[in-house]
């Protein structure tokens, strides 16, 4: 594994001993279970996201993604005051997530046809949910080329995209989208200043609830049976312990 958030290029954190630089590190509040602690590193991916889309009370969002980060965009966007947050995910029972963790009032869920083109299912989902001329914010959690081209086409004129999900380096993009609407895309790469200390906030003070999220709990020793088990899909939320003694 070649991941890890201290720059600039430190190898991955499946080992016994782990050294990161002290201004990465943050305590863990004494009322959150280390198991729980984990998801305070995505939900810190998600505060960066929204705040990067300026997401203001009424705003109108659509997710691209229920995976974990996809998930706490939605619930983060509630947070920041948007009315309606749509959770868009292959998997019906990512969805049936999404809804509890944000809440029937701001929720809403659809599920994209995989026959259909950007343009077909675009217009499907704004009819859908009477979005007229397109949502204020989209952001895709997924990387992939087919959600990032509906992304676009579901935005208003002078909406803003943002990219959270790393998919492949290259893609067919719409540009013309860009151009026409005069729309506003940023990426987003992991967390900035202050987003850990705002998502550690929401969780002290119970305004996101981390309950049932984590689905899966692998051994050390079977670190490759999770990462293949997320490449599936299954559950929400997959951790690995750490080694033993």
């Amino acid at each position: 594994m070649a991941f890890a958030a201290d720059p600039p290029h430190t190898h991955g954190t499946l080992t016994k001993f782990f050294g990161v630089s002290a201004d990465f590190c943050y305590k863990i509040p004494d009322s959150l279970h280390t198991r729980e602690g984990i998801l305070l590193e995505p939900l810190a991916v998600a505060v960066h996201a929204i705040r990067l889309a300026d997401v203001r009370p009424g705003h109108r969002l659509v997710v691209f993604g229920a995976g974990t980060v996809g998930l706490f965009c939605a619930v983060v966007a509630r947070e920041f005051g948007a009315s309606t947050v749509i959770s868009v995910d292959l998997l019906p029972g990512k969805l049936d997530v999404a809804r509890k963790l944000v809440g029937a009032e701001v929720s809403r869920s659809w599920v994209p046809n995989s026959s259909y083109t950007a343009e077909e299912n675009a217009q499907d989902l704004m009819e859908t949910y009477e979005l007229e001329d397109g949502a204020d914010i989209v952001i895709d959690a997924t990387g992939a080329e087919s959600s990032v081209q509906t992304a676009m086409c579901i935005l208003q004129p002078g909406g803003t995209y943002v990219q959270v999900g790393m998919g492949k380096r290259n893609i067919q993009f719409p540009i013309a989208e860009i151009c026409e609407r005069e729309l506003s895309v940023k990426g987003s790469y992991r967390y900035g200043t202050g987003d850990f200390e705002l998502a550690m906030s929401l969780v002290q003070r119970e305004r996101i609830k981390f309950d049932g999220l984590i689905t899966g709990e692998f051994s050390f020793e079977q670190a490759s049976e999770a990462w293949e088990s997320t490449r599936r899909g299954d559950g929400v939320k997959n951790v690995i312990k750490g080694p033993g003694d």
